[in-house]
């Protein structure tokens, strides 16, 4: 029942330990982005469990800190194992242009776009739900909510109602397309959205407003790894062919 909650740094030419950094107790951190540019020692990191993204960076005197930007409330509700559910962020990336970052809230839903053009101060300009727990009709009820004044609708495409909640996160290099898988562990997998393990995962694309910001679901696009030749499968990471914005080397 415990996570961790540091971020350890390391120097890579004497494979020395160098420093913790400490993000709060149980805070699950998961992910981590470095910005792209080469001369930017700074970066974020996802927390899943307290559903926080720290900025972390370089400091005058060498060292690294970091502080949290951006914090996604826990929603009162009833009908789920706990009084209190979390986003629970379990992806993050950034756009080539580090202007953009990008998180999906694997319980409550939704993924976020933020406008990071000042890293100290992230931006909402895009949102939207494509599946999650607090979906109208289903088994939760959501009693007080700090960001919405009524639950999403039931996410439904193609004639499909999306078992599971976002997950892995991959963006094209022209930061346009956003495609979205909704696997994340088969325990957790089985724990949370049992339709999951019955029905399989699916790909999602998100087209992106890389001008003012903003997300709208491709209707066009469904992969359903339900119908595979040897059953549900439970889809997870993705990547191009040529590079994209988690590639540490392009072709």
């Amino acid at each position: 029942g415990r996570y961790g909650r540091r971020l350890n740094v390391w120097d890579w030419s004497s494979h020395r330990y160098v420093q913790a950094i400490d993000v709060g107790e149980d805070s699950a951190p998961l992910e981590i982005r470095f910005l792209h540019n080469p001369d930017a020692s700074e970066g974020f990191v996802g927390c899943t469990i307290s559903s926080a993204i720290h900025r972390f960076y370089k400091t005058q005197d060498g060292t690294w800190a970091a502080h949290k930007v951006i914090q996604v409330p826990s929603k009162k509700v009833q009908g789920w194992i706990l009084p209190e559910m979390p986003g629970f962020i379990t992806d993050i990336l950034l756009s080539m242009d580090d202007r953009f970052l990008y998180f999906s809230n694997w319980l409550h839903g939704d993924v976020r776009q933020y406008d990071i053009s000042d890293p100290k101060n992230p931006r909402l300009v895009g949102q939207v739900f494509v599946g999650g727990s607090i979906s109208k009709g289903g088994p939760v009820t959501v009693c007080e909510d700090e960001e919405l004044q009524s639950q999403p609708e039931p996410f439904v495409i193609q004639g499909k109602k999306i078992p599971g909640g976002p997950q892995m996160l991959q963006l094209s290099l022209d930061g346009k397309r956003l495609y979205v898988s909704t696997s994340l562990y088969s325990a957790w997998d089985r724990q949370f959205y049992p339709d999951l393990i019955r029905e399989g995962a699916v790909m999602l694309q998100l087209d992106v407003d890389t001008a003012r910001g903003g997300l709208t679901v491709n209707p066009k696009f469904l992969v359903d790894f339900g119908k595979e030749p040897g059953g549900p499968c439970l889809a997870h990471e993705m990547r191009y062919p040529g590079g994209d914005c988690t590639s540490d080397i392009w072709v």
